[in-house]
């Protein structure tokens, strides 16, 4: 029998929530879902107004061609709805295995591994990878401004991370040479980093992991489909690396992988609980994927209109006088410094048919609030041009 229920027997966690929520108010950091009625290069609002949207990662405009959709479709046809189960408990289908030695192929590496999402792999298969350095005790060095899923993973491990400056290659070897000597280490950090734009040396921190016994794990999330030859990333070809990456930016549909050695992904089936504990992807997904595989090698005209798209948008930004940092790549950060500042950006622009989300501590350190441009090759020469200038709203 169900003991009788208070009223305010909870009373205490409806308050905490109430007081979170207001600080976040306070604070100009509280975020609230958007309804969408229709995505794509024009997003149409529940209200029926359309914006340009220059902030999705969709670089490719993948997630609304025409042969994904049609490829979901066959694998629904086929395989069903749902995946059912997790991999290890009714089964992996042959399709997928093919999927994944594509997605190998792809990489440049021996095998390949599909998870649920990028969060998801990286919050997952590096404590599982940590496991063989240590655990606890295990070296990692990280780069400050590492995703939040790759410091979930550490987080998630115990681990004590070491940290260097962005992109600081010449700290990370003096921490490698004070902390790495004779024992196992890792080099965890992104090719392109998601708020930044900018690009890590991915040859040379595989050259410093080679002279430091030290394995490198590499997050292309914002790299595969766009940057390297065919849009292979650029770890494509890198030794002792272990890659992960997105199927939800570039590739246009969802999902992540991992790449690497047969016998780094026979381990991580049986040492990675994200995968272990979770059910498959949806069909649909892998069939979108497979549709963009078959894609990516055709699509460096749209690879070339991007990059262009990016040094334009940089160059218009400086003519304004607004901080662009590093950026070198389809993501470019309008720094406007203040969260009050660049939410009042992100309106006015806004104002101008164009969507660039302000992106705020604690995803940006404090003081580095900005806009987030995240281009994309499916904007119409007409929308891309409006969104130039568009920019003049900014002006510093």
């Amino acid at each position: 029998m169900n003991p009788p229920r208070s009223e305010s027997s909870a009373a205490w966690f409806a308050a905490a929530i109430e007081t979170a929520l207001s600080a976040l108010d306070q604070d100009g950091r509280r975020r609230r879902l958007r309804p969408v009625a229709l995505p794509g290069p024009r997003l149409v609002l529940a209200d029926g107004r359309q914006l340009i949207d220059a902030s999705s990662n969709d670089y490719l405009g993948l997630a609304q061609h025409p042969a994904l959709k049609s490829r979901a479709r066959e694998w629904i046809e086929r395989f069903g709805a749902g995946a059912r189960a997790s991999r290890l408990v009714t089964g992996t289908l042959e399709a997928t295995l093919e999927l994944e030695a594509r997605l190998a192929e792809f990489k440049g590496s021996e095998a390949a591994l599909i998870l649920n999402s990028g969060f998801q792999a990286n919050a997952a298969v590096l404590p599982a990878l940590f496991e063989l350095g240590g655990g606890r005790t295990a070296k990692v060095f990280t780069d400050r401004l590492n995703h939040a899923s790759l410091h979930a993973g550490c987080a998630a491990a115990g681990v004590k991370q070491i940290r260097f400056q962005h992109n600081d290659l010449a700290q990370l070897e003096e921490l490698l040479a004070t902390h790495a000597a004779g024992a196992p280490a890792f080099i965890v950090t992104e090719s392109v980093f998601s708020m930044d734009g900018d690009r890590a040396d991915t040859a040379a921190l595989a050259t410093l992991a080679r002279r430091y016994n030290a394995l490198l794990y590499l997050d292309e999330a914002h790299a595969t489909g766009v940057l390297g030859p065919q849009g292979r990333g650029l770890g494509y070809g890198l030794e002792n690396t272990v890659v992960m990456g997105t199927l939800g930016k570039a590739f246009g549909a969802a999902g992540a992988y991992i790449a690497g050695s047969r016998q780094l992904i026979d381990y991580l089936v049986n040492r990675c609980a994200g995968f272990i504990y979770s059910t498959a992807p949806a069909p649909a997904t892998l069939g979108a994927v497979e549709a963009a595989l078959d894609l990516m090698p055709l699509l460096d005209a749209e690879r070339e209109k991007l990059a262009a798209r990016g040094n334009a948008l940089r160059a218009r930004l400086a003519e304004l006088g607004i901080d662009t940092l590093s950026s070198a790549t389809q993501i470019v950060p309008a720094v406007l410094g203040s969260i009050d500042a660049a939410l009042a950006a992100q309106r006015r622009l806004e104002a101008e048919g164009v969507l660039a989300v302000a992106i705020r501590p604690p995803t940006v350190p404090a003081g580095s609030s900005r806009l987030r441009f995240s281009l994309s090759s499916a904007h119409s020469d007409e929308d891309f041009a409006r969104l130039l200038a568009a920019v003049a709203v900014l002006r510093t």
